[in-house]
């Protein structure tokens, strides 16, 4: 049905690029993403959005003057357009009408990139519209616009009425691509395992590609998922994952990552997962604030991993297994280790790493403990200030 397609608005391409372009780093894929940014701008007719873009100092894409006026031309006449269009469905036609002219309108304003008005006007048709599935498709283009502009509150407060709309009596479809929006948001704001349950949920179901294209989803769901699930659940519902298995060929980096992780071969792990951070992980809008913490985190999951099996181990057998210097592996395992994240110890002179082996007894003990010393230093700070 015609009510039930869902446009790709606003281009969510667009902002990825400008963050590509806003990186000094990226120098080598900048002449892409201009590219294809203003080929975006000029399909859409994106005034709006160019002008915030280029008043910026300094400017992140070359002012076009020339460009400008012509797409603000066609902006002004569209809006013209369907302005009449919604006064004569005022006038001489019903409630249906008035919707459908109010979100033609709305919808405009948001492929054009105009933000506050978008938002203003999705809520218009919101209030106006009366069907429940076209209730959750404005609320899920609020959110996307809250994507495409980084706001977080408003990505926020957007799927949690599209969560009550859909609780309501949404359809299968809307309840799938929600899971999708979730996932893609907890991601952003780093809470890597319930995204990862989300987005492994709608592997076989995905149909969000307004929000993000097939191939992306599924590497984003291996990124995340590597990092979160045991190697049981990574060799079910990954590695042997047919929509997986027919995605990694065009990214084998990720092919080479959980395959290698699984498998044990630490050696082309480091190197699938220095190739990842270049390749996947600092360009990416979504990832690339969480860099840092994923590579550490994904080295921790290796070592625990090889020390799981072992009562102790030499640092040169570590080191050959990984790939590099003796001496990086001391400096890197120490780090994790001063920090309580590997349960280990080096033993220098002997050039050996033992395996501190926590009982779960004492593991809950040590547990309780810590827990109490926090709430004792809460309690003496609420009592200065009461007393």
């Amino acid at each position: 049905m015609a009510e039930d397609l869902v446009l790709p608005i606003p281009n969510l391409t667009v902002p990825q690029n400008l963050f590509v372009l806003s990186n000094p780093a990226f120098k080598a894929l900048h002449e892409k993403a201009r590219t294809e940014i203003l080929e975006a701008i000029k399909a859409d007719d994106m005034a709006p959005y160019l002008k915030s873009i280029t008043s910026t100092s300094p400017p992140l894409l070359t002012p076009h003057a020339s460009l400008l006026a012509a797409m603000e031309s066609k902006n002004t006449e569209e809006l013209r357009s369907l302005d009449e269009r919604l006064e004569q469905a005022q006038k001489t036609e019903g409630e249906s009408e008035i919707s459908d002219a109010l979100k033609a309108r709305a919808n405009y304003l948001t492929r054009i990139g105009d933000k506050d008005r978008a938002i203003a006007a999705q809520n218009l048709a919101l209030e106006k519209t009366p069907g429940l599935g076209s209730r959750i498709d404005i609320v899920l283009t609020l959110a996307r616009i809250g994507f495409f502009f980084g706001d977080n509150e408003l990505v926020t407060t957007s799927m949690e009425k599209a969560e009550k709309l859909i609780d309501s009596g949404g359809d299968w479809d809307r309840r799938n691509r929600l899971k999708v929006y979730r996932g893609v948001h907890l991601v952003s704001i780093r809470q890597f395992k319930r995204a990862s349950e989300l987005l492994l949920d709608a592997l076989s179901t995905f149909t969000a590609t307004e929000l993000l294209s097939y191939n992306d989803f599924v590497s984003l769901t291996v990124i995340v998922s590597a990092l979160v699930l045991g190697r049981v659940d990574l060799k079910k519902k990954v590695i042997g994952a047919p929509e997986v298995n027919s995605v990694l060929p065009e990214v084998p980096v990720l092919g080479e990552l959980v395959r290698s992780l699984y498998e044990c071969h630490y050696d082309k792990f480091f190197v699938a997962l220095a190739t990842l951070e270049q390749s996947h992980l600092l360009p990416s809008r979504i990832l690339s604030p969480h860099t840092r913490y994923y590579i550490r985190e994904m080295r921790i999951l290796a070592y625990t991993q090889l020390l799981e099996s072992y009562q102790s181990l030499t640092l040169k057998s570590m080191s050959e297994a990984f790939g590099v210097g003796v001496g990086w592996v001391d400096s890197d395992l120490s780090q994790f280790i001063a920090t309580s994240r590997i349960p280990a110890r080096i033993d220098r002179v002997n050039g050996v790493v033992e395996t501190m082996r926590v009982g779960v007894k004492s593991g809950k003990y040590e547990e309780v403990v810590r827990r109490g010393d926090v709430l004792l230093n809460e309690v003496q700070r609420l009592s200065k200030v009461l007393y």
